[in-house]
């Protein structure tokens, strides 16, 4: 099992920036990637961004590449996941899950509770 646990979101105004991170815990040895999704009001859930547990390859939504930016600081048993948001937009408002995909699976089962971000003036 993995242990999942997103922080940092809050309000912050258009144009500013924000970083949250997802604390890994337990079996990451078997994690093969890392993403956030994200979950507007009365919207589905969408697609963030992805990287590989490795730190070797990302993957971004295309409504926030160069904008957004995913980094990995890992090691044995655990690691942290940050996600750099910059120039946020009100509509980036949501609240921002994390959550792990072990090697050979096509699903993410580990998640996170969420970090409520929003971006207002």
């Amino acid at each position: 099992q993995v242990q999942l646990e997103e922080s940092g979101g809050r309000l912050v105004q258009p144009g500013g920036s924000l970083t949250v991170s997802c604390a890994a815990s337990g079996r990451t040895d078997s994690v093969y990637d890392m993403a956030w999704f994200r979950q507007a009001p009365g919207k589905e859930r969408e697609f963030v961004a992805r990287i590989t547990w490795s730190g070797g390859a990302t993957d971004y939504a295309a409504s926030v590449k160069g904008r957004f930016t995913l980094s990995i600081d890992n090691a044995k048993n655990t690691g942290t996941v940050y996600l750099q948001m910059n120039n946020l937009k009100p509509e980036d408002t949501a609240v921002y899950y994390c959550a792990g995909r072990s090697f050979g699976t096509t699903q993410y089962a580990y998640w996170g509770q969420g970090t409520q971000v929003t971006v207002s003036s």
